[in-house]
C-alpha cells in the first residue's frame, strides 16, 4: 500500500518553479527563433518565391545561380529592415518611458515630421533625386527637430508633458509645411509619395553603411540608459534620491531616440506603429523593467516590420504593398484596441 508522503518531504522534493528571470531569458531565446524563422521567410518570399534550400545556397555557396542572385538582392532589403526594425522598437521604447506615456511614440515627439520635411525640402530646393542624398537630409531634419523640441520643451528643465506638447506642435506645423510643398511642386509630389508611406524596397548596401553607424550608437545609448530610466519612470522625486542625474538623462535619451529613429527614417521613410506596439505590448509580459524592455523590442520589432513586409509581398503578389501600409493597417486596430483597454481599465 503506497503511504503518502508529508507535506514538508513533498515541498522538497517538488521540482522548483521557474523564477521569472528564467522565464523571461527564455521568451527572448525563443523570440531570437521568431526573429531568424521571420528573416528566413523574408529573403524565400517574393514574385519568385525561393524554398529554404535556395537560400542557404544563396547565403553560403553562391555561385551566380539565378536563385542565388534572387538570395543576394532580398538579403540587402531583410538586413535593411532587421536594423530599422530594431531601431524603431528601442527609439519608440526610450521615449515610452522618457514622456511616462505607455502609448508614445517616435512620432510624438515630430522626428518622423522633420524627416519628412527635410527630404521635401531636399527635393524641390536643391534638387537631390538620389536615396543617398535623401539619407542625410531625411537624418538632419530629425536631428533638428529633436533639439528643437529639446529647446522649446524647457532644455533643462524639461519634464515629459513639455516634450509632447512641444513635439505635437512642431509635427503640425512640419506637415503643413509638407502638403503646401508637394501641392506645388509635381516633382516632390512624385518622389514624396512613394518614400512617405515607408518601404524597404529600394533597400541596398551603399544605404544600410550609410546609416549603421548610427544605429549602432544610439542602439548603444539606448541600452545603457535602461537604470536611469527605470528610476524616472517611479517619478523625478524617486529618481533623484536613486541618484539619477534627471537632465542628463532627459536628454540622452533624446539624443538616442533621435538617432535611431531619424536613421531609420532616413533610410526607409516614416513607417508608423512599429515604435508603438511593440514596447506596449513587450511590457505587459516583461513589466515595466527596461533591462528587459529594450532587448525584447530590439527582437521583436524586427520580427513586425520583416513580417508586414512580407505580408505586403503576399497580398498583391506579384506586385507588392510597401511595409508602411501594412505596418498602418495592422497598428490602426491595435492601437484603439490598446487605448480602450486602458480606457476600461481606469473606469
Amino acid at each position: 500500500m503506497l503511504v503518502d508522503s508529508p507535506p514538508e518531504q513533498r515541498a522538497e522534493t517538488a521540482p522548483a518553479p521557474p523564477t521569472r528571470r528564467a522565464i523571461r531569458v527564455l521568451g527572448l531565446l525563443a523570440s531570437v527563433v521568431i526573429l531568424v524563422l521571420v528573416a528566413t521567410a523574408s529573403i524565400a518570399v517574393g514574385a519568385k518565391g525561393l524554398s529554404v534550400e535556395q537560400v542557404w545556397h544563396g547565403l553560403f555557396q553562391d555561385t551566380g545561380t539565378y536563385g542565388d542572385v534572387v538570395v543576394a538582392d532580398r538579403l540587402s532589403r531583410t538586413v535593411l529592415g532587421l536594423l530599422a526594425g530594431a531601431a524603431l522598437g528601442l527609439s519608440g521604447a526610450v521615449l515610452q518611458a522618457l514622456t511616462r506615456n505607455p502609448l508614445a511614440d517616435p512620432g510624438l515627439l515630430g522626428i518622423n515630421a522633420g524627416a519628412s520635411a527635410a527630404v521635401v525640402t531636399a527635393i524641390t530646393f536643391f534638387g537631390v533625386t538620389s536615396l543617398s542624398g535623401y539619407v542625410w537630409f531625411a537624418f538632419l531634419g530629425a536631428a533638428a527637430v529633436g533639439a528643437l523640441v529639446w529647446f522649446l520643451g524647457g532644455s533643462r528643465g524639461a519634464t515629459p508633458v513639455r516634450l509632447a506638447l512641444a513635439g505635437t506642435a512642431i509635427s503640425a506645423a512640419l506637415y503643413g509645411y509638407l502638403q503646401a510643398v508637394m501641392i506645388t511642386d509635381d516633382q516632390a509630389l512624385n518622389k514624396m509619395r512613394f518614400w512617405t508611406v515607408g518601404s524597404l524596397s529600394s533597400a541596398n548596401n551603399s544605404t544600410i553603411l550609410q546609416v549603421l553607424p548610427f544605429l549602432a550608437i544610439g542602439s548603444l545609448l539606448a541600452l545603457a540608459l535602461a537604470r536611469p530610466l527605470n528610476a524616472m519612470e517611479m517619478g523625478d522625486d524617486t529618481a533623484k534620491a536613486l541618484g539619477a542625474h534627471l537632465n542628463r538623462t532627459r536628454a540622452l535619451a533624446m539624443l538616442s531616440a533621435t538617432v535611431l529613429c531619424g536613421a531609420a527614417t532616413a533610410a526607409c521613410g516614416p513607417i508608423v506603429f512599429v515604435g508603438l506596439m511593440v514596447p506596449h505590448i513587450v511590457r505587459s509580459f516583461t513589466g515595466p523593467d527596461l533591462r528587459w524592455i529594450l532587448p525584447y523590442a530590439t527582437v521583436l520589432s524586427p520580427v513586425l516590420l520583416l513580417g508586414s513586409d512580407v505580408i505586403g509581398r503576399l497580398v498583391v503578389r506579384p506586385a507588392e504593398l510597401q511595409v508602411g501600409i501594412v505596418t498602418a493597417l495592422i497598428g490602426g486596430p491595435v492601437f484603439i484596441f490598446l487605448v480602450r483597454r486602458r480606457r476600461t481599465a481606469q473606469l
